[in-house]
């Protein structure tokens, strides 16, 4: 054998034993390779108050994200990114004074492309950004397309329809006459 048939043969081995790999590792590692997704807190409030937030599986309710920040006055914190999977997300706020707390919950789906939390001294608001092929109104429900009321209006028709085509002398005069 001369060189070449051997480096040929060995590049040849290489690339397959690689794609055998690399078909492994993609099977291995498959739904981890998601998007993350942001997340920014906002203070608007005059005093600092305590949040949280976690993140739960939907039907393991295993915890994924636990975070805790104080919040000064007008000042905003990134914390880590959240995955970009199912998952339930809980923010508290916590208020040092009196002990009492504030909570907000969201789903986290594939499609949250940032999750936006404000604190002000009455309130705690979450807002969830997606992305543009999904809606977030209440037109994306199923049911409240408009289909609810296509239903009575496609029945109509066909009590026109007998109506027509009830045998009367005048329907059978005219077809007559067309005909004729």
């Amino acid at each position: 054998m001369n060189r070449r048939t051997v480096l040929r043969t060995a590049g040849v081995a290489a690339t397959i034993g690689l794609s055998g790999c690399a078909d492994a590792l993609q099977e291995h590692y498959k739904g981890t390779f998601q998007g993350l997704v942001p997340i920014e807190i906002h203070s608007e409030a005059e005093s600092h108050y305590d949040v949280t937030l976690e993140a739960y599986e939907p039907g393991t309710d295993r915890q994924t994200y636990d975070e805790s920040y104080t919040i000064t006055a007008n000042q905003s914190a990134s914390p880590p990114h959240l995955e970009a999977t199912e998952q339930h997300l809980r923010v508290t706020k916590f208020e040092r004074q009196s002990e009492e707390q504030t909570t907000e919950e969201a789903t986290i789906t594939q499609n949250t492309s940032l999750v936006t939390v404000r604190i002000t001294d009455d309130d705690l608001t979450l807002e969830i950004n997606r992305e543009d092929g999904e809606s977030s109104g209440p037109t994306a429900e199923p049911g409240t397309d408009g289909s609810g009321t296509d239903g009575p209006e496609t029945s109509d028709p066909d009590p026109n329809d007998s109506e027509r085509n009830d045998g009367g002398p005048n329907e059978t005069d005219s077809a007559a006459a067309i005909d004729g």
